[in-house]
């Protein structure tokens, strides 16, 4: 049975209030069958958006405008130990964007690369990875047929979105379920769980840190319909 990584806002503890002395605030957390209640999990890593030198999140925001994201994977909530950083390699405004992820020493252990729909030739966006010492894996965001039926019921969207707002409705979220294929074989299926979207790891060899890493990157671009967690509030 594989293992399941999901981002949380919350603390370990239900009933815990939000942290007010200044610890990390997001937890990526892993379980090895799901997060259902009552089954066993711990924290893999702490994400903490970095802000631009000298900066604040107003400029965080702008420099993402490009496709810029830049994050510490803390080890701990009290930020003592680095467990791997991600930093922005390349990126073009509405283009393809390569972030770097390294380890707490500087290493290089992974490249990830999004490349957004409608661009360089397909209809869904490609996230690609590209792990030290192993097999590439692909993955398209969304099944064909869902983004089939999403684009029929789009033009309703605007007026559920209005009834969203007064609160009386929901909007349909676009569709986000990613199977990434290495060699032919499916090795991570980004889909939905039990109250929260999860990455499943189908593969032994992945390295834990890569894969927090891209669960992080993964919520950083969520979408229109979506919340992010990087441009949360401190």
């Amino acid at each position: 049975m594989g293992r399941f990584l999901w981002l949380s806002g919350q603390t370990l503890s239900k009933n815990e209030e939000p942290p007010q002395d200044g610890r990390v605030k997001w937890q990526i957390r892993m379980s090895g069958t799901g997060p259902e209640a009552g089954r066993a999990f711990h924290p893999l890593a702490f994400p903490e958006r970095r802000d631009p030198p000298g900066g604040d999140l107003k400029a965080y925001r702008t420099a993402c405008k490009d496709g810029t994201r830049a994050f510490t994977l803390w080890a701990d909530q009290y930020r003592g130990q680095v467990s791997a950083h991600v930093v922005t390699k390349s990126a073009l405004k509405g283009g393809s964007a390569t972030y770097e992820v390294l380890g707490a020493a500087g290493e290089p252990l992974a490249l990830i690369t999004r490349q957004p729909a409608m661009k360089g030739g397909t209809v869904r966006t490609r996230w690609t990875v590209q792990q030290a010492g192993a097999p590439t894996a692909v993955g398209l965001k969304g099944r064909a047929f869902w983004w089939f039926v999403w684009w029929l019921i789009s033009p309703i969207q605007l007026a559920i979105a209005i009834a969203s707002i007064l609160g009386g409705g929901d909007v349909a979220r676009t569709p986000r379920r990613t199977k990434w294929r290495a060699d032919g074989r499916v090795v991570l299926d980004f889909h939905n769980g039990v109250g929260a979207f999860e990455l499943e790891v189908l593969a032994d060899w992945w390295d834990d840190r890569v894969l927090a890493a891209l669960v992080a990157l993964l919520g950083s671009h969520d979408g229109w319909l979506g919340s992010r967690w990087d441009l949360a509030a401190d």
